[in-house]
């Protein structure tokens, strides 16, 4: 069974002769330890993609399961535990607690209610494996672009969600950096997850399985 499972979806934007339907019957269908590429330019529907797998927006129909548990039809408690358990995300602009440090930002999301018993644990070594720990006590501010964004990643795989989502994780990278995040993501697969990235760039592509591109509302 895949761990990412959706169909139809369909999602507007605006209302009247304004709206938008940037989705229009999207399907995806992703399996454990599989790298998934979603291309399309700006505007196609690629980030919408991706909030909608996370539960982080609602389609206005189709229907989606992650790790065989239903996104779409459940309470926002439902989701959120969900979220909690089985879905990590990674994004563009890292999203790391400007006032704490990196190693807080990690350890911060194994605090919430629902995570895993070991995740302090886990944390701290996620920290080590990622080769952070030499700037573990710095503030974000204080970090490169890649640093924050390895931060980011650990703080997403805390958890050890089934999926990871990663939204342009390269964007404001450049090209050194941008290539270890591509390594640790390609290396999230290979511990058994499901990757999903959406991205612009070619050589994100390039780790990838599978490359898909949203085009008329549809993955193709």
């Amino acid at each position: 069974m895949a761990v990412i499972a959706a169909s139809g979806l369909v999602k507007s934007f605006g209302e009247g002769r304004g709206a938008r339907r940037v989705l229009d019957g999207a399907a995806l269908h992703v399996q454990a330890g599989e790298v998934v590429a979603i291309l399309g330019r700006s505007g196609t529907g690629k980030s919408t993609m991706l909030h909608l797998i996370g539960g982080l927006d609602k389609p206005d129909a189709g229907t989606i399961t992650v790790a065989g548990q239903p996104v779409t039809g459940v309470s926002e408690r439902a989701l959120s535990r969900l979220r909690r358990q089985h879905i990590g995300f990674v994004f563009q602009f890292f999203h790391l607690m400007p006032e704490l440090s990196g190693e807080a930002n990690v350890l911060l999301a194994g605090r919430v209610r629902g995570a895993r018993p070991d995740a302090a644990a886990r944390g701290q070594e996620l920290i080590d494996r990622l080769g952070l720990r030499p700037v573990a006590d710095s503030l974000p501010h204080q970090l490169s672009g890649g640093e924050q964004q390895r931060f980011a990643i650990a703080r997403a795989l805390v958890n050890d969600p089934a999926v990871l989502l990663a939204d342009e994780p390269t964007g404001n990278l450049d090209v050194h950096a941008g290539a270890e995040v591509l390594r640790l993501l390609r290396t999230g697969a290979e511990d058994g997850r499901a990757v999903v990235m959406v991205t612009h760039e070619n050589a994100a592509a390039d780790i990838a399985d599978r490359v898909l591109t949203l085009h008329d509302g549809r993955l193709r």
